[in-house]
């Protein structure tokens, strides 16, 4: 076989291993065989230049960065969708299908409603040509660059005999998971936080530069064709989504077909019950009338067709009265100011505090102190003001800015050319930002040092017992006995867990040491690549910068820290107080679930969630949040969740601890006895 022939293989097969993952949910490889074909057809494709294709798998992130988005008319108008709010305005609508049709319709497909992006891909010719926005639903802007950095997104249809012509519309989102570890690396970086994940895909989506797209780990669900030449002869919605399906394309597995209206009214009710027991966001449900003569007969309005309508679920919000702007001071310096609440009830949940970002924000949305404010809150995500009722002030409002000096230590407030957030300039004399510090290294993701919460941290601070992380490990119990609320039982735990804490693994202390930019995963690539402490602290930023997952941003961040001579006493005292600094080599065998994707619901007696899942990565598999085909097997505890029926409504092996416990023993092979 020559170079050519097995550049096409390896592509045709790097395609139908993404159709297995992203469309159907069922990989057939695993994560590493899927790697190595990947790295074979790039090292083949970088010494034959001459034979790459724009649809080759390598070419998701290959453009230029964009200066400007260029406009693009879509080859048919993207409509917007009539909105019901009740069962009521559902049956109205029903009934003026009715009366067009002179009957009822033949059938519903039912599909949940997104909160992203809506696109609208062409296709010519099987080929990913442009990708678009919605814009003002003639015109959208173009993000085909950013589209092709979306690995659920097909380059190529699978289809040998593709229309000439395709334009198939859908939404971009973020899943929560994404979405919380974006927020985690924007944190790390002393960045701002996203308030929702539909700003965040948005935002991820119009990005100047592909590859910044391609980080933020966006998904996609299809569920519309626009114009067609060539193609199927298709009578009905749901064979095009069957056959969208087949050719590539992501399609939401909670779609459903309705003989009547019934059916769509409990597609609906059971669509609002569920919506947070998915790791996407949804807002509501669409029904749509399923044969395409029908819908021709219906037509459409000025704005939207007469054969769809969306179902809104109640909106999450709430209005309440902002008492005040005050600002927290974080374990890297960076300031963030958080609106104070009157406390209302927003999606189940009593909120009092919404942070606020930054002070550019705070202007943009023209909030002020006393405002009347909307709040929203959606599935698991962070509380955010959305507005001022502006229509509600009186004119004792008052205008924040952000404070010259720090409220804690007194130092100035200053921020950056060019960057959004403002940093306290006292360092660790800040007790604001050590007590972040110091809460962040004890805390589950680091050090994990159970008891030292922030009130046993404020004691420690108040009583001049801590003042860095090194002073932890030569806490006595003199040093206790006495102190309010410490008998020998609390005083005797609190000094175990500091014990065992010492001979934590390498990747945990570099979490807990507080470098910017560097979190758990870029810790664990450090430890992975040094072992100890020492040898990074030796390690050039070249070097550093070299590493995959690093780059040079996080390089220098690594070099300013380790030449710091507050850096370089701390790492001696922390070896004087006998903290592990390094790790051992690793045993040949560690790998046993290698390929493994495991799941975890309810509460298990011999680990935390954070030592469960450690358990699993130390051995080469990975943790998911949320249950799918590709989930190897589901670990219930007591008290499980909705995961557990997932998994049995998937037919998805489910262990008990013991089992659990077998599986990090023995490995996947043990499944089959246990299941």
């Amino acid at each position: 076989m020559d170079v050519a022939e097995r550049i096409e293989q390896l592509r045709d097969q790097i395609r139908y291993h993404n159709y297995r993952y992203y469309v159907l949910n069922d990989p057939v490889v695993s994560d590493a065989e899927y790697d190595r074909l990947l790295r074979e057809l790039e090292e083949l494709e970088a010494a034959h230049p001459e034979l790459v294709t724009p649809d080759s798998p390598t070419q998701r992130v290959g453009a230029p960065v964009s200066d400007q988005f260029a406009p693009v008319r879509h080859l048919e108008p993207m409509f917007s969708l009539d909105n019901a709010f009740s069962v009521d305005e559902l049956e109205q609508w029903e009934a003026r299908v009715e009366r067009t049709l002179g009957r009822p319709p033949s059938g519903y497909v039912c599909e949940l409603k997104f909160d992203g992006l809506a696109v609208s891909l062409v296709y010519r010719d099987g080929l990913l040509d442009v990708a678009a926005t919605r814009g003002d639903g003639v015109v959208g802007e173009d993000i085909t660059a950013n589209v092709r950095a979306i690995r659920s997104i097909p380059l190529r249809l699978l289809d040998d005999h593709p229309p000439s012509v395709l334009e198939v519309r859908g939404e971009v989102i973020m899943t929560y998971t994404a979405f919380e570890e974006l927020n985690r690396r924007q944190e790390e970086a002393g960045e701002r936080l996203f308030a929702n994940p539909r700003n965040a895909a948005a935002g991820s989506l119009r990005q100047k530069d592909p590859a910044v797209t391609a980080s933020r780990n966006l998904s996609a669900w299809f569920y519309q064709l626009g114009h067609v030449e060539g193609g199927p002869q298709l009578a009905s919605h749901w064979e095009a989504l069957q056959w969208l399906k087949e050719v590539g394309f992501p399609i939401n597995d909670h779609s459903e077909q309705a003989a009547d209206l019934t059916a769509v009214e409990a597609y609906v009710e059971n669509a609002e019950r569920t919506r947070h027991d998915r790791d996407y966001p949804t807002d509501g449900a669409v029904i749509k009338v399923d044969r395409f003569d029908e819908q021709r007969t219906l037509g459409f309005t000025a704005r939207a067709p007469r054969w769809a309508i969306a179902y809104k679920f109640p909106p999450e919000e709430q209005i309440t009265r902002l008492l005040d702007i005050r600002i927290n001071v974080g374990r890297t310096g960076a300031v963030t100011p958080y609106a104070v609440l009157e406390p209302v009830e927003v999606g189940g949940v009593t909120v009092s505090s919404a942070t606020l970002h930054n002070e550019d924000e705070i202007h943009r949305k023209d909030l002020r102190i006393g405002d009347w404010v909307v709040v929203r809150r959606a599935g698991e995500v962070i509380p955010e003001v959305v507005a001022p009722v502006v229509d509600r002030r009186t004119g004792d409002e008052k205008v924040w800015h952000m404070p010259k000096t720090c409220p804690f230590c007194g130092s100035p407030i200053v921020r950056p050319e060019g960057e959004k957030v403002a940093r306290c300039t006292g360092g660790l004399a800040c007790p604001a930002r050590l007590r972040e510090w110091l809460f962040y290294f004890g805390s589950r993701g680091a050090m994990d040092i159970e008891g030292l919460g922030y009130k046993t941290i404020d004691l420690l601070i108040s009583k001049g017992l801590i003042s860095d992380p090194a002073d932890i490990f030569f806490l006595k119990a003199d040093d206790l006995a006495g102190l309010e609320g410490w008998g020998e039982v609390s005083i005797r735990n609190l000094l175990n867990a500091i014990e065992a804490a010492k001979d934590r693994p390498l990747w945990r202390l570099l979490t807990g040491l507080g470098i910017r930019h560097v979190g758990g995963t870029v810790a664990k690539l450090l430890a992975s690549r040094y072992r100890s402490i020492d040898a990074l602290l030796e390690a050039s930023e070249e070097e550093l910068a070299a590493i995959d997952g690093v780059g040079p941003v996080i390089a220098a961040s690594i070099r300013e820290w380790a030449e710091s001579e507050e850096t370089k006493q701390l790492i001696e005292k922390l070896r004087k107080a006998g903290v592990r600094l390094a790790d051992p080599e690793p045993e040949p065998e560690a790998a046993t679930l290698e390929g493994v994707t495991v799941v975890f619901t309810g509460s298990l007696e011999g680990f935390t969630r954070d030592e469960a899942k450690e358990a699993v990565e130390e051995r080469g598999g990975k943790v998911a949040s949320s249950v799918s085909k590709k989930t190897t097997v589901v670990v219930a505890g007591s008290a499980p969740g909705s995961k557990l029926a997932k998994a049995e409504q998937l037919g998805v092996p489910v262990v008990d601890e013991e089992g659990f416990r077998r599986l990090i023993e023995s490995g996947p092979a043990v499944l089959s006895e246990l299941t």
